[in-house]
């Protein structure tokens, strides 16, 4: 059995380390080493993660997929969440969350017969808070809705802030003829944000 530990944040800006040594902490008290880390920033909410599928894809049956919490692995839609679920449960992997205290036993040897409902229960535990984490993310998203119409509404709406650092890239980027396509995969940003990079580039040349 070899631990993978994955560690998620959904924004550049937040520190996706942030739990390393929780896991760290969990592994040593149970007799464990991290055979790998796998770390990125990208939402739990979109299947589009790399070091997620990576780990999936090295895994093996019987190996332990660790994380501080089953949102870090998912804040997905039902389907996505079948999907992923999927993916795991084929390869035999075991999902252990530090906030899932069931799970824990999972990464203990036992008989046959109790491994096997330790995994039933588990897996009902987290389909019930893989459904939890999306109705948070869904939450969230409505109150920060309501917030943003209240706000204009009042005037008071000043809208995101434009990444200045981020827009440079782009630029210089766009400036040796990169495609979208390339500037997506290389920054992690959207066409969106690409074509208004483009357009302001535009504006000033006719300028």
């Amino acid at each position: 059995m070899r631990v993978y530990a994955y560690l998620r944040a959904s924004t550049k800006e937040q520190d996706a380390e942030r739990a390393r040594s929780e896991l760290s902490e969990f592994a040593s008290d149970n007799g464990l080493t991290v055979a790998a880390w796998f770390t990125e920033n990208e939402s739990g909410a979109t299947l589009k993660r790399p070091e997620l599928f990576r780990l999936l894809e090295i895994a093996q049956s019987g190996d332990v997929l660790l994380v501080e919490q089953v949102d870090r692995i998912s804040r997905l839609n039902g389907e996505d969440w079948d999907f992923l679920k999927a993916t795991i449960t084929g390869k035999g992997i075991r999902v252990v969350a530090l906030d899932l205290p069931m799970s824990h036993q999972l990464v203990t040897q036992g008989d046959e017969f109790t491994g096997r409902m330790l995994s039933a229960i588990n897996a009902m535990m987290l389909d019930m808070l893989a459904a939890i984490a999306r109705k948070d993310y869904e939450d969230r998203r409505r109150r920060q809705s309501q917030g943003i119409q209240r706000a204009k509404r009042e005037n008071k709406y000043k809208g995101r802030p434009d990444d200045l650092k981020l827009q440079s890239q782009i630029e210089g980027l766009l400036r040796d003829g990169k495609s979208y396509g390339y500037i997506v995969d290389l920054l992690n940003c959207s066409k969106t944000t690409i074509s208004k990079v483009k357009k302001k580039m535009s504006q000033e040349i006719a300028a």
